[in-house]
């Protein structure tokens, strides 16, 4: 079914600009298709491929990711820092306090997704000898801080670091304080969602560790997503009601979710330091919480959140296409997910890909790229016609 432009606009207003950006008939099967897609400038039915690279403002900058493949979580991570040290250090001394968010709270009984010891140590071994300001490192959730550090043995790490005195806080439990973004409910109403603090705070230099995961929403999540979904309020301290929290806002469709997602990426772009991505025990399946180990022995970093995630999703052998959120911070110039323009450092990614087993359902997942058949197929078609749409008088 097509959708004229104006009735597209007339519905959905300033948020019809990023929405349905499918190109309709391809219908893939998900399991078996190859990575050939190129990302953003193919989705896009009302403007044409030519006209979307004349209007969307994709970035021209290069990105450097590197890659490293190895035998050691800990050395793995460092070294994919080291790799990118020039691009890590400039931006580092701009910055007051360095926040690490790691990813496990929200999934304490299942530690193959989560942060491992290892990966953090990593990471802090980067850190040490570079930078002598705070370190703050965090995850979101409802669980007492002390109580997550325990279950994850992130606790035996700190105390290995005693010159960087690393401090631990459950990231978006502070109810206080908070910066708002704007983003969209079920019906398509613009709704406000609080953000955490630290994820939105000018002075911070912001590391996301992600593990290489798929996902039951999203088809997969990585360093974009670990921050993205990170940063709304949990619910007070001892209340465990989902209803009461921010991140279900971003649970409202397929659709509606990605363009949340995409919002949240706009309004905390600006405070991202490095995208830190742990493969080297992936998980594939029915991810985040309930997929199967994948060994991959991999780890990837970048400056630039959006390749990182790029290259991480290649070594998947996952379509770059099909992730919306990624697809539309790509669109408007939020960072690099043009392959073409991605230096890779380290190992090739032809030589560490791995095909994952994806969500068993993926096919509705990939539902944004298609029209909104919710549309009725005539709005619009038998309005008075308006005066710019009247041909000029001779």
């Amino acid at each position: 079914m097509s959708v004229s432009r104006r009735s597209f606009f007339a519905r959905a207003g300033a948020i019809a600009a990023a929405q349905g950006l499918a190109l309709k008939g391809q219908q893939t099967t998900p399991a078996t298709s190859p990575v050939t897609h190129a990302p953003g400038k193919q989705y896009d039915p009302r403007m044409g491929t030519e006209n979307a690279a004349k209007y969307f403002k994709y970035s021209d900058r290069r990105a450097k990711v590197s890659l490293i493949k190895g035998d050691s979580r800990r050395k793995n991570i460092y070294d994919a820092l080291v790799a990118i040290d020039d691009q890590i250090r400039p931006a580092l001394k701009a910055r007051k306090y360095v926040f690490v968010k790691l990813n496990g709270v929200e999934s304490a009984d299942r530690l193959l997704g989560s942060t491992q010891p290892d990966a953090l140590r990593g990471i802090l071994d980067y850190l040490a000898p570079r930078f002598k300001g705070p370190v703050v490192v965090g995850d979101s959730g409802d669980i007492p801080s002390q109580q997550a550090v325990g279950k994850y043995g992130w606790d035996k790490v700190f105390a290995e670091y005693k010159a960087l005195n690393p401090k631990f806080e459950i990231s978006n439990e502070e109810q206080s304080h908070y910066g708002l973004m704007y983003g969209i409910d079920y019906d398509e109403h613009v709704i406000p969602i609080r953000l955490g603090a630290r994820f939105v705070d000018p002075d911070a230099f912001i590391i996301s560790t992600a593990v290489l995961k798929t996902h039951n929403m999203v088809v997969a999540t990585l360093a974009v997503k670990n921050l993205v979904m990170g940063a709304p309020l949990a619910p007070a301290l001892g209340n465990n009601n989902y209803a009461d929290s921010e991140k279900r806002k971003f649970h409202v469709g397929i659709r509606s979710g990605n363009y949340n997602m995409f919002l949240a990426i706009q309004r905390m772009v600006s405070n991202w330091g490095i995208g830190v991505v742990d493969g080297f025990e992936g998980m594939e399946g029915n991810g985040p919480m309930s997929g199967t180990p994948m060994g991959h022995r991999i780890a990837l970093a970048s400056t630039d959140l959006l390749a990182v995630d790029r290259v991480g999703l290649e070594c998947m052998g996952i379509d770059a296409g099909w992730l919306g959120y990624l697809n539309y911070a790509y669109q408007t110039g939020l960072g690099q997910y043009d392959l073409s323009k991605i230096d890779v450092v380290g190992a090739k990614i032809a030589d560490v890909q791995k095909k994952y087993r994806l969500h068993a359902d993926v096919d509705r997942m990939l539902e944004w790229r298609g029209p909104m058949l919710d549309l009725p197929s005539n709005l619009g078609r038998n309005r008075r016609p308006l005066e710019e749409d009247l041909p000029a008088e001779a």
